[in-house]
């Protein structure tokens, strides 16, 4: 197994050494990102379905015009017929029965109810007569109203618009957290292709001491201890370059899979500069998170619902009436004309009440459920707008540190750049120990890592930041999409 994967591994850099090349920066890393991974595509999707549920909302707000019937209603059978005498006969009947209803109707949101104009027809065939009547209603307006009852209309009118707006938002959240995942995908792969970069440099470096340091144990210059040690450099360095490839291959495969990518190129990466110096004044960024943000949103739907919920409870539990109420009017003949000819006033009024006498308690133990759950919400939605201000205030701290932490960093990766650059020509020159050499090449690694590690914090953070607040600090605007 060790021999095979050494073999694949080969195998893998003498094609990956042939193969072309495609250079990425970060900004063109987040931008295919947003514009082609699934994410971004759930995003969007998501997004669609938001719309599309706020017309469906919308549309029940307004006149509906629905046409219903039975068609046929056909029946042959024996029936249950009392008699004059109280007797019952059972007797043979064919018939169809037919109707068709068009109603045209609106609600009433701030009442809960519902009027309507309709118009109907029905057509009955008695089969075993050989006989067809027509009953009719050529018009006809109504109204049904429920009262002292819960009212969904009302309540969703003030959550609908807020859950509407939580989904824009929303939208505008899964892009930047798109960006944010991009960049920590691209500095994986960005970090590894640096330690890649160090591997195959200390290999090249430790290959030309090692040839220099036997030269030298020929002159008697260094003892073959030192010899030694510059030879376990080189088998380490060799052994760190296998390493470093094997990680490129993995992070370049997993950025690929994260933008959706099918390009067969290899993937270089360019060393992002940190942006341009700006200024986060955190009160700005926790009032720019309150107007943007879905979850400031949320804090307000969710007391919405909570208090919804109470009024339901108690409305549910008391007197529930309905009020149904209807003129028009209707005729019958022999043909569907005789319906509108001299129509006689038809009038309905009708009230449905329920009212619970007994029980034991459950009324109002579901009203108090409600109460505490609401009370609840209250308790969370304080809970989560502290948390949502602390991560705010942490955050626009964190990159006010970070921006001075690159700064220093890329200073120390210079000087150790040219700290290992002196020691190296030292060594040449027979001025330095094999150890001190050592310690320069460690110092160079290290801060150069730590350059790319810091870059990565700050830019993880100015995207955390933006993902936050939804707002772009350097252009000083509102981030949409």
């Amino acid at each position: 197994m060790k021999y095979l994967f050494a073999f694949v591994l080969s195998a893998l850099v003498v094609s990956t050494a042939g193969a072309q090349i495609r250079k990425l920066s970060l900004q063109e890393v987040v931008q295919l990102s947003r514009e082609q991974s699934i994410a971004s595509k759930q995003a969007t999707t998501q997004k669609k379905t938001n719309y599309w549920q706020y017309r469906s909302f919308q549309a029940d707000y307004k006149p509906q015009l629905a046409l219903t019937g039975i068609l046929p209603g056909f029946t042959r059978s024996y029936i249950q017929v009392v008699q004059p005498d109280g007797s019952v006969s059972f007797q043979h009947v064919s018939n169809n029965n037919s109707t068709l209803n068009l109603q045209l109707s609106q609600s009433i949101a701030m009442t809960g109810g519902k009027v309507y104009v309709q118009q109907q027809m029905q057509r009955f065939d008695d089969f075993a007569r050989d006989d067809t009547r027509y009953n009719g209603i050529p018009f006809e307006i109504g109204i049904q109203q429920p009262l002292f009852q819960f009212n969904p209309l009302k309540w969703d009118r003030r959550i609908q618009p807020l859950k509407y707006r939580e989904g824009n938002q929303q939208f505008i959240q899964s892009l930047e957290q798109v960006a944010l995942d991009a960049t920590g995908y691209y500095f994986d792969l960005l970090v590894t292709q640096v330690n890649l970069q160090i591997a195959e440099k200390n290999r090249s470096n430790n290959d030309t001491l090692f040839k220099i340091a036997k030269h030298k144990l020929e002159l008697g210059k260094i003892s073959q201890n030192d010899l030694l040690q510059l030879q376990m450099g080189l088998l380490t360095a060799q052994k760190d370059l296998a390493s470093a490839q094997q990680s490129a291959a993995v992070a370049s495969l997993k950025l690929k899979m994260f933008m959706s990518s099918r390009d067969e190129r290899e993937l270089e990466l360019e060393i992002p500069l940190e942006a341009e110096q700006f200024d986060v004044n955190a009160q700005v960024a926790l009032d720019e998170a309150f107007a943007n943000r879905s979850a400031s949103i949320a804090f307000g739907r969710k007391l919405l619902e909570a208090e919804r919920d109470v009024q339901f409870a108690k409305k549910d539990n008391g007197l529930n009436a309905t009020l149904n109420a209807t003129f028009g009017l209707s005729n019958q003949g022999n043909l569907p004309r005789d319906v509108y000819v001299s129509p006689q006033d038809r009038e309905f009024v009708e009230l449905q009440l329920t009212l619970p006498i007994m029980t034991w308690g459950r009324n109002k133990a579901r009203t108090e459920v409600a109460k505490a759950n609401q009370e609840f919400a209250r308790q969370s939605v304080e809970q989560d707008k502290l948390t949502f201000e602390q991560e705010i205030f942490t955050q626009v701290t964190l990159l006010q540190m970070l921006q001075k932490q690159v700064k220093l960093t890329k200073l120390a990766d210079g000087i150790a750049a040219d700290r290992y650059q002196i020691a190296k020509e030292r060594f040449i020159l027979s001025d330095l120990s094999v150890t001190d050499l050592g310690i320069a090449t460690q110092e160079k690694d290290i801060a150069r890592r730590d350059y790319i590690l810091a870059l990565r914090d700050y830019w993880q953070s100015y995207y955390s930041l933006r993902l936050l607040t939804l707002y772009d600090f350097e252009r000083n605007q509102k981030i949409s999409y």
